[in-house]
């Protein structure tokens, strides 16, 4: 059980680091004029995407085999409400590929404040999920 722990942590640590910088890409991405400077970012954010995307799907396996070791913390409502706000994290990756997706495309329809803005949700979310996770509220 604490190996499940520790790779989870490790792969949390692993999607937070790419759910903080993608969208601080974003921001700079939408301050840039030049083609060959926008074309640099479309490969970060490409490249980068697909790293949190693993970090993302080996945090969400492993969480489950953790859930499936001990059904009993289903019970309680501090797991529920941190699976809820998991859940809102998945959607929040989510977006940022269609975001990914637009910027592709060459078509930047927010301001680089919106995507300021944007870039402070996950951080908001992993507050949550900590004090959920260790509080126990």
């Amino acid at each position: 059980m604490l190996w499940l722990k520790a790779f989870h942590v490790v792969f949390v640590v692993t999607w937070f680091a790419g759910l903080f910088y993608l969208p601080r890409l974003f921001v700079y991405h939408a301050l840039t004029e030049d083609p060959p400077g926008r074309a640099r970012f479309v490969v970060m954010e490409r490249r980068l995407y697909l790293l949190m995307s693993l970090g993302a799907l080996c945090t969400v396996v492993l969480g489950a085999a953790l859930v499936l070791r001990a059904p009993g913390y289903l019970t309680q409502g501090w797991l529920r409400t941190k699976l809820l706000l998991v859940a809102a994290l998945v959607g929040y990756h989510f977006w940022c590929y269609r975001l990914v997706l637009e910027f592709r495309a060459g078509q930047v329809r927010h301001s680089q404040r919106w995507y300021r803005l944007f870039n402070e949700v996950p951080g908001l979310l992993l507050i949550a999920i900590v004090v959920l996770a260790v509080v126990k509220p």
